[in-house]
């Protein structure tokens, strides 16, 4: 693998990290938002990650087409899964009944996905460094 092959897979990582990272301070952020634009309460964020396959089909790669070219984000959506009831009557979004319609956001789930995306981080970090001191070793050589 080339150096600079080695460079973008993990440039690749960085980004796509990086942005996971931020899609969760956003979720943290808005996890007591009961009112958005689109109405209703907001809806957790999610990034959807893809593998980069260009070039993947040239001779000498599986026919699979994984040839570890990095990751891409595709889009961020999202979820659907139903807000929660929170019995409040004083609150000025309740129902009827007094329940209130919270964001789908667990905060725990929340911090579990953003060390997770950390460590994720930083191993690209490693990588990147890693293939960083190999080009410089290789340059010392040709001296």
């Amino acid at each position: 693998m080339s150096t600079f092959r080695a460079f973008r897979i993990s440039a690749s990582g960085l980004t796509a990290e990086r942005l996971r990272m931020d899609t969760i301070a956003n979720n943290l952020a808005n996890a007591e938002t009961t009112r958005t634009p689109e109405g209703g309460p907001y809806r957790r964020q999610v990034p959807v990650f893809a593998p980069l396959l260009e070039g993947a089909m040239r001779p000498g790669f599986s026919r699979t087409g994984q040839a570890g070219q990095g990751v891409r984000v595709v889009g961020i959506i999202s979820d659907d899964s139903e807000p929660r009831l929170v019995y409040d009557p004083q609150h000025p979004d309740a129902n009827g009944d007094g329940y209130v319609a919270m964001p789908n956001v667990n905060v725990v789930r929340e911090m579990v996905d953003l060390v997770s995306a950390t460590r994720a981080y930083e191993a690209n970090i490693t990588a990147l460094n890693a293939a960083k001191q190999m080009a410089q070793r290789a340059l010392e050589i040709g001296r």
